[in-house]
């Protein structure tokens, strides 16, 4: 490759295998970087050789889902528990694809699901009265095994907290950057360059409004 720091796609698609033989057009082989120790733990299975975040200053193309879908491609993410990884490498990205099915279009952020608040451990109590203070109501996430906390790939707590319709996703999104303890959350706004979305038996790609 020309340059000293490698470009990659974010990809966690199962039928990927090793490829030596990809290329990107006119440049070096196509190097994946995960979103997810989930992910990272399938891609090696695979033999997928994975370059690591720390060695990255930008990638060419994220490709993901996501749990809500808004008409102007805000995105809600973050059942998992990997909100600071995916956020970066969402902004990092060139091209940010999104992968959806129709159950997954709302109105509004917080339709379905509520908004994930990676927190910082000591935080976490302070937070979520912050949060309260402005109409959320939520606690923090169990693992899934339900004999504990879930905890991130980022060492933090998940506060789930469900905000009424009288919160848009800008002005919720602003109050939960500027609250203190807050590490990351699952608001993506203005991060995804288009959304895939299997309908009638057809992909269509949707670019702004409409979704």
């Amino acid at each position: 490759m020309r340059s000293r720091t490698p470009r990659a796609g974010s990809l966690d698609l199962p039928g990927l295998g090793p490829r030596p033989d990809i290329r990107r057009q006119g440049a070096g082989p196509v190097l994946p970087v995960s979103s997810s120790i989930v992910s990272a733990l399938k891609a090696q299975a695979l033999g997928l050789p994975l370059v690591a975040l720390e060695h990255l200053e930008r990638i060419d193309l994220y490709v993901d889902g996501a749990d809500e879908v808004t008409p102007d491609l805000t995105l809600l993410k973050g059942r998992g528990y990997d909100l600071v990884r995916e956020k970066l490498l969402a902004r990092a990205a060139g091209r940010f694809l999104v992968l959806a099915d129709p159950s997954k279009r709302v109105q509004r952020i917080g339709e379905r699901f509520p908004v994930p608040v990676e927190v910082m451990p000591f935080a976490w109590a302070l937070v979520k009265r912050r949060l309260e203070d402005l109409g959320g109501t939520g606690g923090l996430r169990p693992n899934a095994a339900g004999d504990g906390l879930a905890i991130t790939s980022h060492g933090s707590l998940v506060l789930d907290m469900a905000f009424g319709p009288e919160w848009d996703s800008w002005a919720l999104d602003e109050a939960l950057n500027a609250t203190p303890g807050v590490v990351e959350h699952g608001i993506f706004q203005s991060l995804a360059s288009a959304v895939l979305i299997a309908l009638d038996g057809q992909v269509r790609e949707f670019t702004g409004e409409g979704v």
